[in-house]
């Protein structure tokens, strides 16, 4: 099926990655520059403290606690501003167990290496970001807080616990120690008005690493072009590696030097006004990705990576529009249905096209057949993707569909029937999913633990059968932990933030439920 792209020219400043979004000052005065929305930085090694000169103060330090504490802790008032460390795109920012609210802004380093700074107890009212939006080192971002699990409760425990994971904090990197990693940055200072400094450049929109679900299987597309096709599905979190490599095979079928009809050219099918067209971050989609000095769409690189831009641009255009009622469907369905036959049909028809034959003969099914044969080029260990046997013990294929996940990256919020979602799952996210998939979608789960303990008979703890669920840490409100009993004492659960998806001994306490 061949793309019938139009030549746009992003104006709407709500979707330019450049673009600012007014906040209202909620500490000490005018708060500087907001950060952008959406997109992903640049390459940087610029790095700056998380809180002004003179407001804050050490009070304890990386890997105390018996080497548990995987940051610093600085106390400050609560109230006092705080600011990116490093420029990056928001890839959480809200409830976190232990944390009350946080902030993760995942980074990429002068090396090109990924990374994630971490800023936890901020108070709901406070965050200043969103996910998605992106921050220049030095944005103001939160203000400190006691929420969450502080010492000594109250105003008292205010401070701001900071951390830095080399690899990503919700894609499987590890923490290291912020005061080494912060030396020798600069320090915000309060400029009249008290104004933090902003040193960092505009982020652009074509660098990132992977902060969501869907990565790409192994063999499942030819192997110079897996690199690029995960890159390009790492810019935005509405449109996965897999995804794009299901439409470069509707497009071109991976092969090179493709001219249609239409005059689209190249692995992507780019029309040449389109290829040139202006992108969100002021450049063309088209750029020169592979370094080799030319921007093209014949370059496998190139086209790729600005395949991956402009449907991430379509999505974010697509996102505004159902955030004003003004469409509706599923974003990387209209992004395909916008690629395909031009964002003005998605507008027009208030969703996917159906305002001109061609979008019933050619638009519709280039959508369907691409999301159909997306399952085939995801990684099923990355988002779940398990088909149950008819003929063997659902309580068994519960076990198996739950294993998938293991050293999946715990999330507060992650997960439900269709698996992870902001880079990880929670321990309801986890059984929900893994029991919708082992029952071939019969079975759906309610969200979380305390609802899912309504689900099924109660099943003696010492009965308990691989597959049912076990469930623990009880409090007024109902179980507040529920994992997955995989047999000989053992079950599989996400346990907690910094954790990931493990087989671990049956919690003392615990009690248990058949659901499927």
């Amino acid at each position: 099926m061949i793309a019938v792209l139009l030549a746009v020219v992003f104006v709407d400043d709500k979707d330019a990655c450049t673009a600012t979004r007014p906040v209202a000052a909620v500490v000490q005065g005018d708060p500087g520059p907001a950060p952008a929305e959406r997109g992903s930085p640049a390459p940087s090694g610029e790095r700056t403290y998380p809180l002004a000169a003179g407001t804050y103060s050490v009070t304890d330090h990386f890997g105390t606690r018996g080497g548990s504490h995987q940051g610093v802790d600085y106390a400050a008032a609560a109230g006092t501003a705080m600011f990116a460390a490093a420029p990056g795109n928001v890839v959480a920012s809200g409830p976190a167990s232990g944390f009350g609210q946080w902030i993760i802004i995942d980074s990429v380093d002068a090396d090109g290496s990924p990374f994630s700074t971490v800023y936890g107890h901020i108070f709901p009212d406070d965050l200043r970001v969103k996910v998605g939006d992106v921050v220049k080192a030095g944005d103001h971002i939160a203000a400190v807080g006691y929420n969450g699990e502080v010492q000594p409760p109250g105003p008292g425990g205010a401070h701001l616990h900071f951390e830095v994971w080399p690899g990503g904090r919700l894609t499987g990197g590890s923490p290291i120690d912020p005061e080494s990693w912060l030396g020798g940055a600069a320090t915000p200072k309060a400029r009249a008005g008290g104004k933090p400094s902003t040193p960092s450049p505009a982020p652009v929109c074509e660098d990132g690493f992977g902060t969501q679900g869907g990565q790409l299987a192994d063999g499942v597309v030819p192997p110079e072009l897996d690199p690029w096709y995960r890159k390009a599905g790492s810019l935005c979190p509405q449109i996965t590696p897999s995804l794009l490599a299901a439409q470069g095979k509707q497009e071109s079928g991976f092969q090179r030097g493709l001219s249609s009809p239409d005059n689209a050219q190249g692995l992507a099918q780019f029309i040449p006004t389109t290829a040139i067209a202006t992108a969100p971050d002021g450049r063309p989609y088209i750029v020169d990705a592979d370094g080799n000095g030319a921007a093209s769409v014949w370059d496998d690189g190139d086209a790729i990576v600005g395949q991956g831009r402009y449907m991430c641009a379509l999505a974010a255009i697509i996102d505004g529009w159902k955030a004003d009622g003004r469409v509706q469907g599923d974003t990387p369905a209209l992004a395909l249905g916008a690629y395909n036959a031009g964002e003005g049909s998605v507008l027009a028809s208030g969703g996917i096209p159906n305002q001109i034959p061609r979008h019933f003969s050619e638009t519709q099914p280039y959508i369907r057949i691409i999301l159909d044969n997306e399952p085939n080029f995801r990684a099923a260990a990355a988002t779940g993707r398990f088909v149950p046997s008819p003929s063997s013990p659902v309580g068994g294929q519960i076990v198996d569909a739950a294993r998938q996940y293991l050293g999946t990256p715990y999330v507060y919020g992650g997960g439900g029937p269709q698996g992870p979602s902001n880079g990880g799952l929670d321990c309801s996210g986890l059984t929900s999913a893994a029991v919708h998939a082992a029952s071939g979608g019969a079975v759906t789960l309610p969200r979380t633990s305390e609802q899912q303990w309504s689900v099924g008979p109660e099943i003696p703890i010492d009965q308990a059968q691989p597959g049912d669920l076990v469930f623990g840490e009880w409090g007024s409100g109902g179980p507040g932990h529920v994992g997955i009993a995989s047999g000989n004492g053992q079950m599989i659960h996400a346990p907690q933030p910094g954790d990931v998806v493990k087989e671990a001994p049956v919690q003392s306490g615990m009690r248990a439920r058949r659901v499927a």
